[in-house]
Formats: structure tokens, sequence, C-alpha cells
């Protein structure tokens, strides 16, 4: 696939004023250097979101969203990265390069993609003229409207229809191949993957028809629904069905009803209740997940209440945990047997279903009663199992309210954590007032000192020594401070969203971000001696901790000559009073 250069998004990036791009889109008004309004991402009274024209990023101290004017494309607009990066490129002017970007003619996803919308009007003339297709959707209460939002169509009986109309050429014919439209006998010859099905066009998040579902009309015509082959486009793992009409039907969207099947989406869209989506014959992945959460704060997952049911819960819990930050919430909502969101909804109307999706159990809930299922709490033994059982996951949970939340229920259940929990608040203190420079907490602030000064002002990696002096101290965030001053080095006009592009879907974002949201005191001369006064701590600090290496093999007898002069430099130089 064709990547762009990390020097044209840096480029870009330069480019670009963040806060026309935010100001363009949300009302914000000037407060000191930064400029803020109410968070876009989450309902709020007071302003929490801040636009800084000189790091050129945003960050909300309420939900935490934080990000370049691409980020806050993709989550504003809802946009993919590479469209974000487009539509910023053109109204800078500037054209995208891509590298690797010669592809060979077999490969042309364009045909592809024209091949699957040919496919998709084909279908939608099908139905037009299919009598029975018709009828079977008047049954089910689909109207006109509905059918045209979701482009509902149908394939008609026997093997070449939609063959016949499209492929009219060999290049056509592998294209349909290729779109996962068309199927191979024994001997080799093609034929119409779906036949006699009405067709439901599944589009990726540009609208684009990326793969298609089929439902049959009779009870006893192979299997009730039939979804497209991953392709080069289409995986069903990445993709909801119903997201992109849900886009469409409203700006903000607060809640998504996550459900099983197509027509569970159709019938909910049907009765005003357009915030479904459907996963897509497979159970919910963390790219799921992720997809959700970028989509709506809220997300219901609606699941049938036998053992399956819960089967395919639990597996969407596993997904979701690990993306539980502030300001996210899931929920379950658990069907009666033998129902769906489709006859629910049909016989309850809207207000019906309403009122089991507000009964719906929260995540919190569902957690502790699915891993005390079995469990007897009323014993030392019990209360240790439950414990075993979930700490792996809450571990999983990211570091905010929520997860501590969860730590604390936890230990209501089981007293497990308890005693553990009183010595952090008191033990960092006694440690610093013990501690002399070179102490553990010192060691930890040097680091985040500099990171934080670098994110206020890349630039300052530029007076860093070419060697760093440091690389070698084993301490947490020594490595992440290296390749900070490394990226500044190699790209000296970076700026402060630029780097935080550069780590952006790495473990290290979030960090980096509430660190580069930090307002500190002073002004740039300030920070320039801060930041390397803290360099040369940290130079100080790997000098002492190979002092300790090479007295070490002294006493172990294996201190060679060379180690010896080592030694003895380093000595000599940790002998000499620093200089202010």
């Amino acid at each position: 696939m064709a990547r762009i250069p990390d020097a044209f998004i840096d480029d870009l990036l330069a480019r670009t004023d963040i806060v026309e791009v935010v100001g363009a889109r949300v009302p914000l008004k000037r407060k000191g250097k930064e400029y803020a309004a109410p968070c876009p991402f989450h309902d709020e009274r007071t302003p929490s979101f801040y636009v800084s024209p000189t790091k050129q990023f945003y960050h909300c101290f309420g939900c935490g969203a934080h990000g370049t004017a691409i980020s806050f494309l993709m989550n504003y607009d809802r946009l993919e990265f590479l469209d974000a990066v487009e539509e910023l490129a053109r109204a800078a002017n500037m054209e995208v390069p891509r590298e690797n970007r010669q592809r060979a003619p077999d490969n042309d996803t364009r045909g592809v993609y024209e091949a699957l919308d040919a496919a998709a009007r084909f279908y939608r003339q099908q139905l037009a003229g299919s009598g029975k297709a018709q009828d079977y959707l008047d049954r089910r209460g689909v109207d006109a409207e509905i059918r045209e939002l979701f482009a509902i169509g149908y394939a008609p009986e026997g093997y070449s229809g939609l063959k016949d109309a499209l492929g009219t050429d060999e290049r056509r014919l592998k294209l349909l191949e290729r779109a996962g439209l068309l199927s191979k006998n024994d001997r080799g010859h093609s034929y119409d993957k779906f036949r006699d099905r009405v067709m439901f066009p599944i589009a990726d998040r540009r609208g684009r028809t990326i793969a298609f579902g089929g439902r049959v009309l009779g009870a006893d015509d192979g299997p009730k629904y039939l979804n497209s082959p991953e392709t080069a486009l289409f995986h069903k793992g990445r993709e909801l069905y119903g997201l992109w009409q849900v886009r469409q039907a409203q700006q903000k969207i607060a809640r998504l009803i996550v459900v099983e099947g197509y027509m569970d989406v159709i019938a909910l869209f049907q009765h005003g209740l357009r915030e479904a989506v459907a996963t897509l014959g497979t159970a919910t992945t963390a790219d799921h997940a992720e997809l959700l959460f970028r989509n709506a704060p809220d997300v219901v997952f609606c699941f049938d209440g036998d053992a399956a049911g819960r089967r395919a819960a639990t597996k969407a819990m596993e997904s979701v945990l690990p993306r539980m930050r502030d300001g996210r919430q899931a929920f379950f909502l658990f069907l009666p047997d033998g129902e769906d969101p489709d006859s629910l909804v049909r016989a309850e109307g809207a207000a019906g279903f309403e009122a089991r999706l507000r009964e719906a159990t929260p995540l919190s809930q569902f957690f502790f009663d699915h891993f005390a299922e079995g469990v007897n709490l009323g014993t030392l033994d019990g209360k240790a199992r439950l414990a075993e059982r979930t700490q792996p996951l809450l571990a999983q949970i990211p570091d905010g309210a929520f997860a501590d939340l969860m730590r604390q229920r936890l230990t209501e259940l089981t007293g497990v954590g308890a005693r553990a929990a009183a010595p952090p608040a008191q033990a960092p203190a006694q440690r610093n007032a013990r501690s002399g420079r070179g102490g553990p907490a010192p060691k930890r602030s040097l680091v985040r000192t500099a990171i934080t000064l670098l994110l206020q002002k890349p630039a300052l990696a530029l007076e860093a020594p070419a060697d760093g002096g440091f690389a070698l101290l084993r301490q947490p965030g020594v490595p992440l401070l290296a390749e900070l001053i490394a990226i500044v080095q190699a790209r000296p006009d970076i700026s402060t969203g630029a780097v935080l592009e550069h780590f952006a879907g790495r473990e290290e974002a979030d960090a980096l971000n509430k660190l580069a949201a930090v307002s500190l005191p002073g002004d740039e001369a300030a920070w320039r001696g801060e930041f390397l006064d803290a360099l040369d701590r940290l130079v100080e600090q790997t000098r002492r901790q190979r002092v300790d290496e090479l007295q070490a093999k002294q006493r172990e007898g294996t201190l060679d000559a060379v180690d010896k002069a080592e030694l003895r430099d380093l000595l000599t130089v940790l002998a000499r009073p620093r200089t202010a």
C-alpha cells in the first residue's frame, strides 16, 4: 500500500493552522495564548477543550480527546487518515506524494470499487422488477425511504444474471471475481455468487460499496444469510453494517446500538432508532470496538439471552475493556428467548425498545456478574478465585477513573488490594524525603521533565548532544526521550503536533499528549536551562550506573586494564563539582 512520507506530514502540519481547521467547525474563543470551546466530542457546559496555535494540537481536559489537525478531521468529520490528509493538502495547495505509488494494472482497486458500485446499481434495478422481493420487504415493513437509504436490491435467480450484465470482457470478469461477486465450480467456470436473494450493500466509511450481504426469500433456499468473501477491500472484522447510514442521519452520534443482522438494523432505522449497526457474521473484534468508540461515547450491545448470546457478550466485553478510556460507556441488552431487535421493535415500537435500552446492563455489572458466576463469595477461596479471574482483564483497562472504580469494586467484593492501596499515598513522599539526587523518584521526574519540555518546544532537542550520553541509562522513559531527541534532530522544523502525529497509534501516544497539554511556567530561556540541566543530570546518572557496573566487576575480580582506565576516568569526572 502506498505510504505518505513523514516529511510531507511534517510540512503539511506546518502549513496548516489548526485554529482555522477547528474554528471552522467549533466556535473558539481566545483564552490567553490558546483558544477554548465546549468540547465537540462530549457534552459539557464549562469549556475544557483547548487549541494551541503554538503547539498546533488540541486537547480536552474533560474527556481526554487530543491530536493534530489530521486527527481532528478524522474524529470530527469522521474521515479516514488518507482522506483527512488529502483534505488538508487541498486547502494548502499541496499534492500528496506516496512512496511506491506505482501499481500494476491488474491491481487497480479503483476498478474493483467501480465493479461493486455497478453491481449495487444492477441489484437495485432488479428489485424494481421483482414482485416477490418487493413483497418480502413489504411484509417486513421496509418502506421506500429505507430501501433507498440502504440501497437495498435483489439478486435474480439463475447463475449468470450479474455476470452477463457486467462481465462483458475478460478484465471485467476479473474485477467481478476480485470483488467477491463470482464463484467458480470444479471445472473452473465462474457463476453468480448471489442468487435469488435480497441484497444489502455494505459501505465503507466513505460510503463506497465494498461488499454485500444477501438474504434468502424462502425458508429452504440455503443459508439464511450469505456474505461476500474477504477481499482486498473487505475485512468483516473491521466493518460495521449501517455505520455509513448512521453518520448521514446525525452529525453528533451520542450512542450506537450493536445488533447481529442486516434486518435488525433496517427495522430499528424504520422505527426511528437511527443508531443501529451490525457486525458482519463475526464476533466483536478489537477493530470493531475501536471503530464503535471512535464514533460514539456510548455503545449498547444487543444479544440473545441464551448461552450463545452470553458467549458473544463475553467476547465483546473482552474487546471493549482495553478501550474503556474515561468518557466511554458500554452496556449489554439481552433479549427474550426467540426474539431479535427486528421482532421486538415491530411488536413494541420505538418507545418499548427504548425502555429496554434504558434497562441495559452496564459493562461493570456484566463484568463482575460474569466472573462471579459459580463462585462462592462467602469464602476466602471464592474471593481469591474472583480476583484471579478478573485481574488480568482489569490490568488491560486504560488508566483513569473507570479503571480505578473497577479495581475499587473488586476490593469491595473480595478485599484484594485493600491493604496495598494505603501505602502508595504516603510512600512516595517518604522516599523523596530520604532520597538525594540520583534516588528513584528524581530519576523518573528528570525524564518526565525533559520530555515535557521537549513537547513544549521541540527545537530544544537541537541543543542536546548528538550521542545523547544517557541512552544506556536503565530507567523508564529513557528510550522514549532518546527517540524524541533523534526525531527532532532529524527533522529540525518539526512542530509539537507533528511529533504527536509521529506517535499516533503507539502505546506512548496518550501519555505524550497529556504531557504536551501541560502549561509550564516561565519562558523559552528558562525551559532551555531546565532541559539542558535535566540532560546533564541524566548523563551523570548514566556515569554512576556505569561506575556501579565496573565496581561490581572489580569485586568479582574480572576488571581488565581497559575497565580500570574507564573506571578511573569516570570517578575523576564525577568528582568534579557541577557547574551552575
